[in-house]
């Protein structure tokens, strides 16, 4: 096997050359703690402050001290669901979140549950969309948060996030979205959009693994949920800096702005390309997700009759890597909790596979690509074949 073809830059991406380049030096030269008087830790607080700037911008936010600096952007959604939880029970006890939220949502929910709190977790439509009329309809008196993501990151389907935050704002509720698949691939505007709280992480966009950041609107009651030196973060998030990390999550997040256009109508060439091309190869399979307000970046289909993680299997013995789920949960053989909340029978969501795309990726790559999927999908239906149109 030679050729290798990544398919999953839903997952994680490369960190690219400028970002490292960024990085480098400080490991070995700028490698002072943030939080120390002296020169070097001033020097090293110098590139913090500077990233910080760097996202302030492109999420058009005018302060930056409405940025903090994560592990990533589990952590971030965390601390935005408990944190703005503990900070406002005293106004209400009542959430509201989506059936297909990333799990690091619904499991600080679920956790949250424990504690007292009570959860509506909104249904989707068959296109991934949470209905307008249904969150409507779930706001309490004792509403204090509502959670919905930009962009799902299996099936690729675009939120009506500005409305949703809208009508929160028309209750007096405090707004969270996760914006971990949207940073760098659509027009965010934080203040346009009415967000008060915004997770992101580097590792989506060509920067590090490890570090990410939370957007608090000033203003918004947040409790800390990483305990540490007062002056770690403002005090709201303890821990030593990632100077290296936080460094080069600032100079990806300006270049996927900076490139943000040019890469949107790569990636949109690359999805019309694959879906011809798939289309020419392969008869049955059923795209997941809504037809128009989709990411570019993100394709889930079913295959059917054929299991996603046979596909993955003998693909990746091809030199091509995909994915079943989201990568937080694809080692697990339940059926995918996202597509299950759109309708999708079992049967069906154990069949799919997200494929998802780079700018790297070139048309000769989908065709070698394609033609593999063509032959893996064939093969899987010769040993257990299925009558064209079953599902």
């Amino acid at each position: 096997m030679e050729r290798k073809i990544y398919l999953d830059s839903a997952s994680t991406t490369y960190v690219s050359s400028e970002v490292m380049d960024e990085m480098t030096s400080c490991f070995n030269v700028v490698y002072g703690n943030a939080g120390s008087l002296h020169t070097f830790g001033r020097d090293a607080m110098a590139l913090v402050d500077k990233a910080r700037d760097r996202v302030k911008e492109a999420i058009h936010t005018n302060k930056a001290n409405e940025i903090y600096f994560t592990s990533g952007g589990s952590e971030a959604n965390n601390w935005a669901i408990m944190g703005v939880a503990r900070a406002n029970k005293s106004k209400g006890k009542h959430i509201i979140t989506s059936q297909i939220e990333h799990h690091s949502v619904l499991n600080a929910c679920h956790y949250l549950e424990k504690e007292g709190f009570e959860v509506t977790y909104l249904p989707v439509d068959e296109t991934g969309l949470v209905d307008i009329a249904e969150l409507l309809h779930a706001i309490r008196k004792d509403t204090i948060l509502i959670s919905i993501m930009a962009i799902n990151n299996e099936v690729g389907t675009i939120q009506n996030v500005k409305a949703i935050a809208n009508i929160a704002h028309d209750y007096g509720i405090i707004f969270h979205t996760d914006a971990v698949q949207a940073v760098g691939h659509i027009q965010i505007d934080v203040q346009d959009m009415q967000i008060d709280l915004m997770s992101m992480s580097a590792h989506k966009i060509h920067g590090p693994k490890g570090v990410g950041a939370l957007y608090i609107r000033n203003g918004v009651e947040i409790d800390p949920l990483i305990c540490g030196g007062e002056d770690q973060e403002r005090g709201l998030r303890g821990g030593t800096e990632n100077v290296p990390g936080i460094v080069g999550f600032g100079k990806a997040i300006e270049i996927a702005i900076k490139n943000q256009t040019l890469n949107n109508k790569k990636l949109k060439d690359i999805r019309e390309h694959f879906m011809s091309k798939l289309t020419e190869k392969i008869q049955y399979f059923k795209v997941n997700g809504h037809q128009h307000q989709k990411s570019n970046a993100i394709l889930n289909i079913s295959f059917y009759g054929v299991e996603g993680e046979s596909i993955l299997m003998l693909l990746d013995l091809a030199g091509i890597y995909v994915a079943t789920s989201s990568a937080c949960t694809s080692k697990s053989m339940l059926p995918s909790h996202v597509l299950k909340a759109m309708g999708v029978s079992d049967e069906i969501a154990q069949s799919s596979v997200r494929f998802s795309f780079d700018t790297n990726i070139s048309k000769s790559d989908i065709d070698y690509a394609v033609e593999e999927i063509a032959k893996v999908v064939e093969k899987l239906r010769a040993i257990s074949p299925v009558q064209a149109g079953r599902i």
